[in-house]
C-alpha cells in the first residue's frame, strides 16, 4: 500500500492555518487521552491475537462516532517505512507507532484513524490514544474535541477504569485523566537573549516539561518547543488545561518582550541576522533539515518582526512539516539518498518561496543612519 496524503482530511493536518491565539509564536495545540479497553492485557503484555481484537472492537464503533466518521483508517503494517515516517512527520501518529526505531517491526493491530482536526491511534503503548489539534493557543477547542470523540467511543465500548484513580494506563504517570496537553511554540527571541535556560527551568519548577518539535524522544532544533503537562493524576482535566493555558501565555508574553528588547538593543545585528536566514533559504541549492529548520526559525521570526513583507506565517508552517526528510521523497515520488534529499529540500523552499514573496525585498526602508 503507497500512502495517498490527498485522502487524510485537510491531509491531516489542517492546524497549520496559524489561525489561532498567538499563531506568530504558537503553532498549535494538542490535546490526547489514553484510553484502555476492559477486559484486555495493556501495552506489552498483550499478545498479537488481543491487539488484533482490540482494533476489530475499535474500529466497528469508530464508523458509528460523529467525530470519525468518514475519517481516513490506516493499517500501519501496510505502509512501508518511508509512508510511517510521513505520517509521523505531520504528528498523527508517535514514532513509538510508526516503528521508526531498528528493526522497524510493526506491532500486530497497529492503526490510525485520520479525521478533521481528530485521530486515533490503536494499540501504541495504551489501546487507544485519542487526540486533537488546534492552530495557536486554542487548548479549549483541542479539549471539546477530543472528549467529543472519547465520549463518543465510550459510550460504545467499556474502557478499563478504577473508582480511586480514574482511567488506567499502561505507564502510571498517565493513570487519573489520562491526558497529556500540549503546545507548540517558537522561542527564538527568549533563546538569543539567552533567557531561555530561566524560562525552561520555569517550567519544570510549575510541574511542566519541555521536548522538541516531535515530541518525547526528538531534540530541540529551530527554537521550537513542545510545552506538555508532566502528570495527570489527582487534577481534573480543566484543572490541568488552565494552568498550561495560564504558563504557556505567560511564555508568550515573555517571548514578545525578547523581540522587543532584540530590536531596540541589536537591531541591526539581528535584521542582518534573519536577512541572511531569508536569503540562503531563496537561493540555496542543498539544505540538510536540521539547517533548514533553523533558518525557518530565523525567518519565522522576521515574519514577526515585520522585517519581511509577502511572507505567511501560514507558509512557514507547512515548510516545517513539508520540508522534513519523507515529505520530500514523497514529492520525489522515490527513495532519495541524503544528498538527493538536500538538493530536494533546497529545491522545495525556494520554489515555495519565490510563489508566495516574490522579489526578496525589505518590508521598509530600514536605513536610519545619518550618513
Amino acid at each position: 500500500m503507497t500512502l495517498d496524503l490527498s485522502l487524510l482530511p485537510d491531509g491531516g493536518v489542517p492546524w497549520l492555518a496559524a489561525s489561532g491565539p498567538s499563531a506568530e509564536i504558537v503553532l498549535s495545540a494538542r490535546v490526547r487521552l489514553a484510553r484502555n479497553l476492559a477486559g484486555y492485557a495493556f501495552g506489552p503484555r498483550a499478545r498479537d491475537g488481543e491487539r488484533l481484537r482490540v482494533l476489530t472492537a475499535v474500529r466497528e464503533v469508530a464508523s458509528q462516532t460523529s467525530a470519525l466518521r468518514g475519517a481516513s483508517f490506516l493499517r500501519l503494517e501496510e505502509l512501508g517505512l518511508e509512508d510511517r515516517q510521513l505520517l509521523h512527520e505531520r504528528h498523527l501518529v508517535s514514532r513509538e507507532l510508526a516503528a521508526l526505531e531498528a528493526p522497524h517491526t510493526v506491532r500486530a493491530g497497529a492503526a490510525v484513524f485520520v479525521g478533521d482536526g481528530v485521530g486515533a491511534m490503536v494499540n501504541e503503548e495504551d489501546h487507544l490514544r485519542l487526540q486533537a489539534f488546534r492552530s495557536g493557543l486554542d487548548l479549549a477547542g483541542a479539549f471539546e474535541a477530543v472528549l467529543a470523540l472519547d465520549d463518543g467511543i465510550g459510550q460504545r465500548i467499556a474502557y478499563a477504569t478504577h473508582d480511586e484513580f480514574g482511567y488506567l494506563t499502561a505507564c502510571p504517570t498517565n493513570t487519573g485523566t489520562g491526558m497529556r496537553a500540549s503546545v507548540l511554540v517558537h522561542l527564538p527571541g527568549l533563546v538569543l537573549t539567552q533567557e531561555i535556560g530561566k524560562v525552561l527551568q520555569g517550567l519544570q519548577q510549575m510541574g511542566l516539561t519541555y521536548r522538541g518539535l516531535y515530541g518525547e524522544g526528538s531534540e530541540v532544533v529551530g527554537n521550537f518547543f513542545q510545552v506538555s503537562n508532566q502528570t495527570t493524576l489527582g487534577r481534573s482535566e480543566a484543572e490541568l488545561l488552565e494552568h498550561l493555558a495560564r504558563v504557556v501565555a505567560h511564555v508568550v508574553e515573555r517571548e514578545q518582550e525578547a523581540r522587543r528588547v532584540l530590536v531596540r538593543d541589536a537591531g541591526y545585528i539581528i535584521e542582518d541576522k534573519l536577512w541572511r536566514a531569508y536569503g540562503t533559504l531563496r537561493y540555496a541549492r542543498s539544505l540538510a533539515v536540521d539547517e533548514a529548520m533553523s533558518l525557518l526559525s530565523g525567518v519565522r521570526l522576521a515574519v514577526g518582526l515585520k522585517l519581511v513583507a509577502g511572507l505567511s506565517v501560514y507558509t512557514l508552517n507547512k515548510l516545517l512539516v513539508f520540508s522534513q526528510a519523507a515529505h520530500v521523497a514523497y514529492a520525489a515520488g522515490r527513495t532519495l539518498t541524503e544528498s538527493e534529499a538536500n538538493v530536494a529540500r533546497a529545491r522545495f523552499v525556494r520554489n515555495t518561496l519565490a510563489n508566495e514573496a516574490g522579489p526578496a525585498t525589505p518590508a521598509g526602508p530600514t536605513d536610519t543612519g545619518n550618513g
